[in-house]
């Protein structure tokens, strides 16, 4: 059913009269129509002369599909070989990062990289891959095996993904296992953690930088066994160094499938907004 039309009321005694109530939106107001440009005259929509959108960061959106149930769990509690490992994820201001994603994928311990798919059914059956969120004091955990050595002579690590509030791709790391002798200068681990000493074997890309630096990619072996692994996007307000990030090769990547996982060893980033790369291996 139609609005009536607003009717004014006015008359005499006798009877009424109806008349219709003008518009009160005048022209002015309404503006008239404005008329296309003529060809003449460049227009940057017709002319696809606007440049593209700027980018924008990524917000904590993460924890309403990326998470999933038993995501950090590799392995069964109890699993004989289990290992905790364990972190926080610091900002550049020193604070917890309370809505990141960390992941890792690694070998097994008989340093081979496993190729076969699970990973989202948690089954018992060991893919390599894990995924977890940080939570609001900015701790993350897995429970999984200790990875083993790749290629003879090579040190074992995790491969690691960060990704947080800020960040426009993920940021590649490695953790390495500890090695159970101290660095020549001294202990060092980003976060003010005690050092769990060099890696046994030698390994080129820990080799190309400074001790400081290196430590940034060397987990701690903590009294209980696990293995602690912090994570700092910038260096912190009291010196602490910014973990080492990585580029990442997607065309070696896809080239060589089964290949050691990870990154491309020598190309360390200096640092967090310069080294953001490809994409993991879930």
């Amino acid at each position: 059913m139609s609005e009536p039309t607003p009717e004014a009321v006015s008359g005499s005694t006798g009877g009424r009269v109806r008349e219709p109530v003008p518009d009160p939106t005048p022209d002015v107001v309404r503006g008239p129509v404005p008329e296309p440009l003529p060809e003449s005259l460049p227009d940057p929509v017709r002319d696809g002369l606007l440049p593209p959108t700027p980018g924008q960061t990524v917000g904590p959106f993460f924890g309403y599909a990326l998470p999933y149930a038993r995501g950090n769990e590799l392995v069964e509690a109890g699993t004989p070989g289990a290992v905790r490992l364990h972190g926080t994820v610091y900002d550049g201001a020193g604070a917890p990062v309370p809505d990141a994603l960390v992941e890792i994928w690694q070998a097994d311990p008989a340093g081979a990289v496993v190729g076969r798919s699970g990973s989202l059914l948690r089954d018992g059956t060991f893919t390599g891959w894990g995924r977890a969120e940080t939570d609001r004091e900015g701790g993350y955990w897995f429970r999984t095996l200790t990875p083993g050595a790749t290629d003879p002579g090579r040190a074992p690590f995790f491969a690691v993904t960060v990704f947080a509030r800020g960040l426009q791709d993920r940021l590649h790391t490695r953790a390495y296992l500890p090695g159970g002798s101290e660095p020549a200068d001294g202990p060092e681990r980003a976060g003010g953690s005690e050092a769990g000493g060099d890696p046994p074997a030698p390994e080129p890309l820990l080799a190309s930088l400074e001790p400081g630096r290196r430590a940034t990619l060397v987990t701690v072996r903590e009294p209980d066994g696990s293995l602690r692994f912090d994570i700092r996007l910038q260096g912190g307000p009291e010196g602490e160094e910014e973990t080492v990030f990585l580029t990442y090769d997607t065309t070696a990547h896809r080239a060589a499938p089964g290949h050691t996982p990870g990154h491309t060893p020598g190309d360390a980033a200096g640092s967090a907004a310069s080294s953001t790369a490809g994409g993991t291996d879930a």
